[in-house]
C-alpha cells in the first residue's frame, strides 16, 4: 500500500483512492453557511485565517488566488461539490474568501448567455 505522509495532501491509497471520507473533510456538516451556485466564483481576500485549516481549506486557499468556480474547485480538490461549499463557506466566514454569484444568475435562460455558449461550441466543433 503506498500512502502519502499527512503533510503531502490528500491522503490516498494507489489502488483505494481516498482514505479520509468527504464528511470527516466537512466536521459531518452538510450545509454551507453561505450560498453558492456551482457557477459562482471564490477568490481569496488576502487575509489570514486565524485557527487550524485543514489541507483542504488550504489547498482551496491555493487554488482561490485567481476567481474560480465552485464546480472547477471542486474537482481540483476531487471533493463533492456539497463538502466544497462547505468547506469554502468556512473560509468566507473567517474573511479569507470573497464570492460573487455568476452573471446569470437572476436569468439563467438569458438568450445572450445562450447564444454565447453556443458560438463557444460552434467554434470547438
Amino acid at each position: 500500500m503506498n500512502v502519502t505522509a499527512a503533510g503531502d495532501g490528500p491522503w490516498l491509497d494507489a489502488a483505494a483512492g481516498r482514505l479520509v471520507r468527504p464528511y470527516t473533510v466537512s466536521g459531518g456538516r452538510t450545509r454551507p453557511s453561505t450560498a453558492f451556485d456551482l457557477l459562482s466564483q471564490v477568490r481569496t481576500t488576502g487575509v489570514v485565517p486565524l485557527g487550524y485549516l485543514g489541507p483542504e481549506h488550504r489547498e482551496a486557499l491555493d487554488l482561490c488566488r485567481a476567481p474560480v468556480s465552485v464546480a472547477e474547485l471542486a474537482a481540483h480538490l476531487r471533493l463533492p461539490a456539497a463538502v466544497t461549499k462547505v468547506l469554502l463557506s468556512d473560509l468566507v466566514d473567517c474573511g479569507a474568501l470573497t464570492t460573487k454569484s455568476p452573471a446569470h444568475h437572476h436569468n439563467p435562460t438569458d438568450r445572450s448567455l445562450l447564444e454565447a455558449v453556443l458560438d463557444g461550441l460552434r467554434r470547438k466543433l
